[in-house]
């Protein structure tokens, strides 16, 4: 039986309003209270009826059609039906004079049973079939679903994008490629004949074709609008920093909004495991702690928006105002930077074309599956990429770790060194760096060099993970909040003193950045460690300061 609260559904449909009727009336006296009954006066009406319970992800176990109908016979809609829903049961309404056509169309349409008009008594020569039909459906069932379904293809980037963001929000969803059966039952549903994708269903049957990360959001149900025009705290950016923020200043009464661009967690929250972290003998994966961070936060009262681009921070009087991409804005008294670090751009011919088909920022962790029995290589010596390399060699056939340097020593945690040590699968290439990339639709080769050696060599590959460097984003911060020469933003004691165009009697505090108000937490801040618990705790310790500056307003 279908485990969803979804009942399955029984579809009727004759043209003739009295007998349509008639038979919904003796279904629903029966079988109402296990299944949904759904009436039709017309095939066109009952395959538009069908096409929407087919992108609802509702189960349909039953149609009954009337054999004489204007326009289309009851075995032509059965027959089309079957497109929709292969695993329903196939019932002919007919009379006595077309019996021996619905004889013939059990074995057009793979007919189940026919029924006589009229059907007086119900109980004998309607209920029986009926049940008979149903415990036949029951035993392989088309099973509701209450996810959202990506249908795409495995190398389209679009593709990726999209169920990498649901993924990265923990929005249950289900991968489809475009050429499953069910996928083309679901575009047929649709009206779309999936040469654009990805195609995106949600579970209310919302059909979207190559969203935006906004209208994804939004159609989803992540929050992307605040509910207020003020508040007490804003934060920007939603990784370990952010969300520490978030939680610290709604539990000790902030108004408090945090705002991210793609999903919270940050970087933290795509890796496969973090061992390092207090309380956690047994390491945590970066989505189970970002979730249990993001339950927390709203918990406390935080609101949380997704997908949502700030561009401009200004100070307009005692307040901070906020623009976001769409020309809309919000304002507070205070702000905390927490936008993180992205990893910088690879730069090597091809790879541009191929991001997204087999070239990937970041650890990218539902393509784990799809590399398996294959080689994968990762580009990178940080902790990031060895993580990455730990979760994929239980996937792949070899993982291939490429190191600008001559160790892993200088950029890596030992323990994750002596981790790496010991799984057979996984080989480091040290002074090894990539220079070009080669694909048609996909990745498939990699040209490497050695730097100690001067050495070449090409080598077949459809996936490579990229954690090099890490770039502040900032870019978006007006001119007058002072950064260093790699644009990380300074703060406190950073400043030297009291910087230019400061108005307040006093130095700026700790993690206060050159704006009265604006304070920067975790990797954004320049000579910050780049660990989450220190993250967390910047983001603990810029609340405490964000107290003592409401206090002076």
């Amino acid at each position: 039986m279908p485990t969803s609260s979804a009942r399955p559904v029984i579809l009727t449909v004759d043209d003739d309003p009295g007998v349509s009727r008639s038979i919904a009336r003796d279904l629903r006296r029966r079988y109402g209270e296990e299944n949904r009954i759904v009436r039709a006066e017309a095939p066109d009406q009952a395959i538009e009826a069908l096409r929407e319970l087919k992108l609802r992800g509702e189960p349909v176990a039953l149609l009954l059609a009337d054999y004489r109908m204007p326009g289309m016979s009851g075995i032509d809609f059965l027959e089309a039906a079957m497109d929709l829903f292969p695993l329903a049961r196939r019932v002919l309404l007919t009379a006595y004079a077309d019996t021996d056509a619905a004889i013939q169309a059990i074995n057009v349409v793979d007919l189940d049973h026919y029924l006589l008009k009229p059907w007086n008594p119900p109980e004998e020569k309607l209920y029986p079939v009926v049940d008979s039909m149903l415990e036949l459906w029951r035993s392989t069932p088309e099973l509701p679903t209450d996810e959202t379904r990506v249908i795409g293809h495995r190398w389209s980037a679009p593709s990726f994008e999209a169920r990498d963001f649901l993924a990265r929000n923990a929005v249950p969803y289900r991968w489809m490629g475009v050429d499953d059966d069910e996928s083309k039952r679901l575009l047929e549903a649709a009206g779309v004949d999936g040469a654009i994708l990805p195609v995106v269903i949600t579970p209310d049957g919302t059909v979207l074709i190559r969203p935006s990360e906004a209208d994804l959001a939004d159609k989803v149900g992540l929050s992307t609008h605040p509910a207020e025009e003020f508040y007490d705290l804003v934060v920007v950016g939603g990784g370990p920093a952010g969300l520490g923020a978030a939680v610290y200043g709604a539990s000790e009464g902030l108004r408090t909004v945090l705002v991210e661009s793609v999903a919270t967690g940050g970087q933290a929250g795509q890796s496969s495991r973090i061992e390092n972290y207090l309380g956690f003998p047994d390491g945590v994966s970066g989505a189970q702690l970002t979730d249990r961070a993001r339950r927390q936060a709203i918990r406390f009262g935080a609101e949380l928006l997704t997908a949502r681009q700030v561009v401009g921070l200004e100070t307009i009087g005692s307040a901070r105002r906020l623009e976001f991409s769409d020309g809309s804005e919000i304002s507070a008294h205070s702000v905390i930077l927490a936008t993180g670090v992205s990893y910088r751009t690879l730069d090597a011919p091809g790879v541009d074309d191929l991001c997204g088909r087999g070239i990937y920022y970041g650890s990218a962790t539902t393509e784990g599956p799809s590399c398996a029995g294959q080689e994968v290589y990762i580009i990178g010596g940080a902790n990031s990429a060895g993580q990455a390399a730990v979760y994929f060699s239980k996937h792949a056939k070899r993982v291939h770790m490429l190191v600008r340097g001559p160790s892993l020593e200088a950029t890596m945690s030992s323990y994750l060194i002596d981790q790496i040590d010991g799984i057979d699968n996984i080989e480091v290439h040290t002074c090894t760096q990539v220079v070009s990339c080669k694909g048609s639709d996909h990745l498939e080769r990699v040209t490497l060099t050695n730097s100690a050696t001067g050495e070449s060599r090409e080598v077949d590959t459809e996936w490579m993970f990229v954690f090099i460097g890490a770039a502040p984003r900032t870019d978006w911060l007006p001119g007058d909040l002072l950064r260093d020469d790699r644009g990380f933003v300074l703060t406190g004691p950073d400043l030297r003193g009291r910087p230019p165009g400061w108005s307040l009697d006093r130095d700026p505090y700790h993690l206060e950045t050159s704006m009265p108000g604006v304070f920067a937490a975790g990797d954004v801040r320049a000579e910050s460690v780049k660990r989450v618990a220190s993250a967390v705790g910047d983001g603990a310790m810029a609340v405490t300061l964000v107290h003592r500056y409401l206090e002076m307003l």
